[in-house]
């Protein structure tokens, strides 16, 4: 039960959160004519998106554009709302947007959609453009600019910026980082006349992706799933100790599963999650952090990822389900640790749960648990075999059969849900005395999860792409807005179902507009950092930074990964999830790669993009910038420095999975070799994960020692690499001559790789020594087998000389040119498993747990935590 009780609401400050919220959807309220447009604009361009993600173009033959037409026409909206949207000058004018606005506004869209109006033009003219193009494009580069200001602040605006100088002033640069330079004709044909800088593959992404699953996540919210998503967390765990705590961990997870911002997940979760935390004895400090970490690991979280995922297929150049699976363990284990560190908080401050309106029996409440995991179990297996099996029955037909089906389930969930009463939207100032019954409460919206059958169906049974599944997943969640009101009128039979039409259709119309408006900072923010793609391309500022990366670690592999993270923290802060991904990715994956490889650790790029990811999306709570630790502390009133040093003790747990699963890739789900091995990698990933949480927040059973610290990290660092440790008992290769390389070959099974160590001239005129993967097709000789590879090789001595390399083989990938010379072969060794080390840690684990229970029981109950009234 809640009731609103204003004097024992804590004060928030609702000047900052609307800042923060201005910021994320959208900054002025307008009124009278500009309300108006600012309310048409952005539900045209929805209507635009939902147009070119559709099958309907190619079916009348109308209205179709090339990637290039839509990009530009995307960031012709995107620019012309951050003008006519956010005020030049934060705080001022508000409530009416200047005439000055208003012709910035239509500049910024007429730049942009430069490329539409004059494709054909331009298209005769490559790499030579007259004066007009010239104009319009730096026009466009400075408006761009001041359009990311606005929308999104001073950081990426200055990261921009300073690409832009450093293109110009190459020549002037220390040596270190110097380059020719490039003119001004050139910058600006580069990265707004193509596609290698602003309207890259960044703005695409944006425009094909990232925009269909943040009006989808608008969808769900005003349809109500995201009130939904907390109330069912309160239910299930407000209970435990710390429940609202470890119900805003669970709440903020849904919510930045669908969002496509932390700081957006903090400040509509967080009004509601850091206030009941608060009440329940956290300090706001904390209840704050808690929140910020909840928040910033929603966006590592798949599917969305923050839209980074959408970013990852076309820079790693792998699947969408690919990043999916390779990215669920790491967010799966954060997120169960998040949960454990709450727990432990709780556990420090002897606090209690919540009491529940019902009192279940342990029987009632396991049996609550497993139907919970047994539907959403079923549910997956329903969609992937049950679906794949009526896909082989009926083939193309499946869809027209399934639809009507899935309707029928969604009638009859929402008449199931009608039996309950509707979820009360719940406000900052409320108080949960006590839980709401967790049946009723899971029962009242299961048809929310339709609309992700929906999307699993369509990527995982009907192949669709990313862009046309979550085009089908929307219109599912269209009808589901439109109808759930006249549908539960029609099952309590209360009549008029025109007002619940008419009320859906409100709610379409607006959930249109919202998300669009809240697609503006993200749709500037890739345009934007497109600019430092195209720096990278123009300048080769890439190389500059492998060289300088590798002056300053020396070599050394966890010092060059460490200054990394340290680079992509720096460049992510302040940037908005998809803007941080794109540059750090863009400067950063390519030296872990290089120097990686330099000194024999051979990382898939999937790990790599991952590890710049993570960092870049842990600047949204890291000191002195961090804006998700801002925009909490406005709501918890605590500190913001404190808040987001918290918040980062918090996730230590996030920081240190980057580094495991750079040197142990059966983190990512690569190189298992079956069920058990899958099963053994999940249990020894979450153990590691909650045992590291004990340690660094130093409680476990009860406060631990400095031994018992040590051990614990010690655990930790076995499980989740016990290769480490083994590698130094039975080394994992061997290393051959050259000229051994097809004795070898000859022993490799068809499909696996062969590790080369290879010497040649890089393309900047250095000698390279690195070392490389070449997968080995199947073949009668080993001649052959390299052939299909792509490789040509004769005796050089001790090694052997690359004589041919085929374009775009398999060798050419692995980075063997002509002229080349293999100096040795690694050759793997037999050598007991070394999940064999668990055995020793878990003995360990479970000494320490027998020392603390002891030390627990002899230090006796302490009374539990009350808090205030």
């Amino acid at each position: 039960m809640t009731h609103s009780d204003p004097g024992a609401g804590e004060k928030i400050d609702k000047q900052k959160v609307e800042e923060f919220l201005q910021t994320e959807s959208g900054g002025r309220a307008a009124t009278g004519t500009a309300a108006i447009i600012l309310f048409v604009v952005p539900l045209l361009w929805s209507l635009f998106q939902l147009w070119i993600a559709s099958p309907l173009p190619y079916i009348f033959e109308f209205g179709v554009f090339n990637s290039s037409e839509s990009r530009s026409i995307h960031l012709a909206f995107a620019s012309f709302l951050a003008f006519a949207a956010f005020p030049m000058i934060r705080g001022r004018n508000i409530n009416h947007v200047p005439v000055y606005d208003w012709l910035l506004a239509l500049a910024a869209a007429f730049t942009t959609s430069y490329l539409y109006v004059f494709y054909d033009q331009l298209a005769t003219r490559p790499g030579s453009p007259n004066t007009q193009d010239l104009i319009v494009a730096l026009s466009g580069l400075v408006l761009l600019l001041e359009a990311t200001r606005r929308a999104l602040g001073l950081p990426l605006t200055i990261v921009a910026g300073v690409f832009i100088i450093y293109s110009l002033a190459g020549p002037y640069m220390p040596d270190v980082i110097s380059h020719k330079g490039a003119s001004l004709n050139k910058l600006a044909s580069h990265q707004w006349l193509g596609t290698e800088g602003v309207f890259g593959v960044a703005l695409g992404v944006s425009t094909s992706f990232v925009f269909l699953f943040v009006l989808f996540g608008a969808l769900l919210e005003r349809a109500g799933a995201g009130n939904y998503f907390i109330k069912v967390a309160y239910a299930m765990l407000g209970h435990m100790r710390g429940g609202p705590a470890k119900a805003a961990v669970v709440a903020s997870g849904l919510s930045g599963v669908i969002s496509g911002s932390s700081i957006a997940n903090v400040v509509t979760t967080g009004t509601f999650t850091i206030p009941l935390m608060k009440r329940v004895g956290f300090p706001a400090t904390k209840a704050g952090a808690v929140e910020v970490a909840a928040s910033t690991n929603g966006q590592l979280t798949p599917p969305i990822m923050g839209a980074a995922a959408f970013l990852m297929v076309e820079y790693v150049g792998i699947p969408y389900l690919d990043v999916i699976k390779h990215a669920i363990l790491p967010a799966m284990i954060s997120y169960v640790a998040l949960i454990y560190i709450v727990h432990l908080e709780a556990c420090k401050m002897n606090m209690k749960g919540i009491e529940r309106l019902e009192k279940p029996t342990i029987a009632q409440r396991m049996l609550v648990w497993v139907m919970v995991i047994l539907g959403l179990s079923i549910l997956t297996l329903a969609v992937y075999y049950g679906v794949g099996w009526t896909k082989n029955l009926f083939g193309d037909a499946a869809m027209w059969v399934l639809g009507p089906l899935l309707i029928a389930i969604y009638i009859g969930l929402v008449g199931y849900a009608s039996r309950f009463p509707d979820l009360e939207e719940e406000s900052a100032d409320s108080i949960m005395d006590e839980l709401p019954p967790v049946g009723a409460t899971v029962k009242t919206g299961l048809y929310f999860l339709l609309p992700v059958v929906v999307l699993v169906w369509c990527l995982t049974v009907e192949r669709f792409s990313p862009q046309l599944s979550a085009f089908w997943a929307t219109v599912f969640m269209v009808f589901i807005i439109v109808t759930q009101r006249p549908l539960k009128a029609f099952f309590k039979n209360r009549g008029n179902y025109l007002s619940g039409f008419r009320e859906g259709g409100i709610d379409l119309t607006y959930s249109l507009v919202t998300g669009a408006r809240n697609m503006v900072g993200i749709g500037v923010a890739t345009a934007t950092a497109g600019i430092v793609v195209g720096t990278v391309t123009l300048t080769g500022i890439g190389l500059v930074m492998t060289q300088f990366v590798e002056f300053i670690s020396g070599g050394n592999l966890l010092l060059m990964l460490a200054f990394t993270a340290l680079i992509s923290l720096i460049l992510g802060m302040g940037l908005p999830t998809t803007a941080n991904y794109i540059v750090v990715s863009t400067l950063m994956a390519p030296v872990i790669v290089s120097l990686g490889a330099q000194n024999g650790l051979l990382v898939p790029l999937i790990a790599v993009h991952l590890f710049v990811f993570y960092f870049g999306i842990l600047a949204d709570d890291t000191p002195p910038v961090g804006l998700a630790a801002y925009a909490a502390a406005a709501i918890s009133g605590a500190d913001p420095i404190r808040t987001g040093v918290q918040g980062f003790t918090y996730d230590i747990r996030t920081a240190i999975l980057p580094f495991m699963f750079i040197f142990n890739t059966q983190l990512l789900l690569i190189g298992l070799t079956g069920w058990f091995d899958l099963l053994i990698t999940v249990f020894s990933a979450v153990t590691a994960m909650l045992v590291f949480s004990a340690a660094t927040q130093g409680f476990w059973f009860t406060k631990t020692r400095w031994w018992e610290t040590v051990g614990l990290l010690l655990i930790a660092f076995t499980l989740f690499r016990p290769g480490f440790w083994w590698d130094e008992v039975y080394p994992p290769t061997q290393e051959r001559p050259g000229s051994e390389l097809l004795q070898h070959v000859e022993d490799v099974p068809a499909g696996q790789p062969v590790i080369l160590q290879a010497t040649g001239m890089s393309l900047s005129g250095d000698d390279v020594s690195k070392y490389m993967k070449l997968p080995l097709p199947a073949g009668d000789t080993p001649e052959q087998r390299l052939a299909s590879a792509g490789l040509e090789v004769s005796p050089a001595g001790d090694g052997m000389s690359v004589d041919f390399v085929n374009f775009g083989s398999d060798a050419e990938k692995a980075g063997l040119s002509f002229g080349w010379t293999i100096d040795e072969v690694q050759i793997p060794t037999q050598r007991p498993p070394k999940e064999l080390m668990f055995i020793p840690a878990l003995l360990l684990l479970a000494l320490l747990a027998f020392l603390q229970l002891r030390r627990r029981a002899g230090e006796g109950e302490r009374p539990p935590f009350v808090p205030a009234r």
